[in-house]
């Protein structure tokens, strides 16, 4: 569908997208285990450049915020390099990309963590599933509740985080407070069972991920350049309710994060994998309009879908997650009405290039072409 209005320019804030389509930040647990992206990863996301923007994968924030073995960081001065080569090929092939930025907090376990200390949480409250570590699957444990003192500590990592993917050249970041990680387990009261000023009244528990904001928005010059992803709907990891309130709570949270003049909220539709639909209690739709930046759209979306989203005003980009995982030219995919191919799950995390770096366009492989840096 070449006329489709997905696949048309748009400008959103100070941005010039090349078309609607986002590339949604997947992990795909590629990494060393320093938390240096390999080489290869800037094939990967050099032939995705099509994209509108590309939302690169969750990155640990500091050696604490790791929660998932061979996923990338943006501490150290090695993992900035890595990240500058990928940057600078996505806009060698004329892309736009941003940087996630990420505390897994409690979704953790001792063998990830430096020293072997337990993850940190809002509170200590142990949640459901396994956790990925070099040795394999393993169950979540307890969390450490952080004391009031530390926060700031985190909240300087979050800086140091945003300063370094500047450092790396990226277009912008996104602040990652979905998905039940350290930023979520704050706001909602299902994980929050704090007595200081950062838990109890929805503006405590506020208090934490909007210091995050200001702190990262301070580094990018305003909020022009910085995102947030939020998942209102989420279950995982087991949770119920959510929330007691999550009308009242992610509402008050749009409301306080419109006063940065964010360039985007970036929400999770329903519950990942599973489902688009919201529970009960969660009003999405309410929450979209709510916002004053743009909107991205996300969960299970087809171009089809996409159009009848942005043809109602539901939404403004669109982030696609599993499609690109084996369909690097997914937007001329798109174009033509071309298949759009799926990768087996044995591919999605960990490994090397096969399955990640090295699937052909619908005319066999996309060519990337190379930034040298100046």
């Amino acid at each position: 569908m070449p006329n489709s209005p997905i696949l048309q320019p748009v400008t959103i804030g100070a941005l010039n997208l090349k078309n609607r389509i986002v590339m949604a930040p997947l992990t795909r647990s590629r990494s060393d285990n320093d938390g240096v992206p390999p080489d290869f990863a800037a094939d990967y996301y050099g032939q995705r450049a099509s994209a509108g923007l590309i939302i690169a994968e969750a990155t640990n924030i500091s050696p604490q915020a790791v929660g998932y073995a061979y996923t990338p960081g943006i501490w150290s001065d090695a993992q900035v390099e890595s990240w500058s080569r990928i940057v600078r090929t996505v806009h060698a092939n004329d892309g736009l990309i941003f940087l996630q930025l990420w505390h897994t907090g409690r979704i953790s376990h001792p063998d990830l963590q430096p020293g072997g200390k337990p993850p940190v949480s809002a509170s200590a409250i142990k949640p459901e599933g396994t956790a990925f570590t070099r040795e394999g699957m393993k169950p979540h444990v307890t969390p450490r509740a952080l004391e009031t003192d530390e926060i700031p500590g985190i909240v300087a990592d979050y800086r140091r985080a945003a300063e370094n993917a500047k450092r790396a050249g990226f277009d912008g970041v996104e602040i990652h407070s979905a998905n039940n990680y350290l930023l979520e387990q704050f706001v909602r009261d299902s994980t929050n069972r704090r007595t200081d000023r950062y838990g109890g009244s929805i503006e405590n528990r506020l208090r934490f991920p909007l210091e995050v904001v200001q702190a990262v928005t301070d580094v990018w010059g305003g909020g022009e350049r910085v995102g947030i992803r939020i998942s209102p709907a989420t279950t995982q990891p087991g949770e119920t309710p959510l929330d007691s309130d999550p009308n009242a709570t992610y509402g008050a949270y749009i409301d306080a994060l419109n006063g940065f003049g964010l360039l985007y909220v970036h929400a999770i539709e329903g519950v990942t994998q599973q489902t688009r639909d919201a529970p009960e209690g969660v009003d999405l739709a309410a929450l979209r309009h709510r916002f004053k930046g743009a909107y991205i759209g996300n969960n299970g979306l087809t171009l089809d879908l996409a159009e009848k989203e942005l043809a109602a005003g539901r939404a403004d980009l669109f982030s696609f997650g599993r499609p690109y995982l084996a369909n690097p030219d997914l937007v001329e995919r798109f174009a033509t009405g071309a298949p759009v191919a799926e990768a087996p799950k044995a591919y999605w995390y960990g490994g090397g290039a096969n399955g990640y770096s090295d699937w052909p366009g619908i005319n066999g492989p996309v060519p990337v072409r190379r930034r040298e840096p100046v």
